[in-house]
């Protein structure tokens, strides 16, 4: 089983930091997890132009791949002017809804306003439905007062939420992924 953490933002760090540490939760829990970063700020996504996603190259052939290879993800991203990022938009905008159907999704967010952790609700989880998604039930949004100067998390709730969707991720996974070979097994016996 593969997570992804997707740091949907081309600037900053706080958004990798609060990605990475879901990635390391679920590492500690479950050794046999992979985990895997992507890492929007390494790469460079053409802009989404509706051509069909085989037809790219480079960088943005190379995030359609990892992200469609993926089993299930935890995805991030700071809140620029009440809304995700453009450059997460335009990531998703490239992935085939097939590819991403039936899988697990698990979001975190970063931003300057308290009210903004509304966007998860608003404006993630939707997406998430459009793609036939399974969503944890929490999430994390961290204010920047949450963090010092280091950008490190230094928040004790905000370190407990992190701790809770890692786990929410792995039951949803596991479970899902059991769920299915019982049925894949039961409808060979019918």
């Amino acid at each position: 089983m593969k997570l992804l953490g997707i740091s949907g933002t081309m600037i900053g760090a706080k958004t990798s930091i609060l990605v990475n540490r879901v990635l390391d939760e679920v590492k500690k829990a479950r050794p046999d997890i992979e985990v895997e970063l992507l890492d929007l700020r390494n790469y460079q996504v053409s802009l989404c132009d509706g051509r069909n996603p085989s037809a790219y190259t480079d960088d943005t052939k190379k995030v359609i791949d990892i992200v469609s290879s993926a089993d299930f993800y935890v995805i991030g991203t700071p809140i620029f002017q009440g809304s995700m990022t453009g450059s997460l938009k335009n990531l998703l905008d490239h992935i085939q809804p097939q590819a991403l159907r039936n899988k697990v999704m698990g979001f975190v967010a970063n931003g300057g306003t308290y009210q903004h952790y509304l966007v998860i609700e608003n404006q993630l989880k939707p997406i998430a439905g459009y793609f036939r998604a399974y969503v944890a039930p929490g999430y994390v949004y961290a204010h920047t007062d949450h963090f010092n100067q280091q950008n490190e998390i230094v928040d004790e709730d905000v370190g407990n939420r992190i701790a809770n969707l890692a786990k929410e991720l792995i039951q949803l996974q596991v479970g899902l992924k059991t769920a299915n070979h019982m049925a894949a097994a039961n409808h060979g016996n019918d």
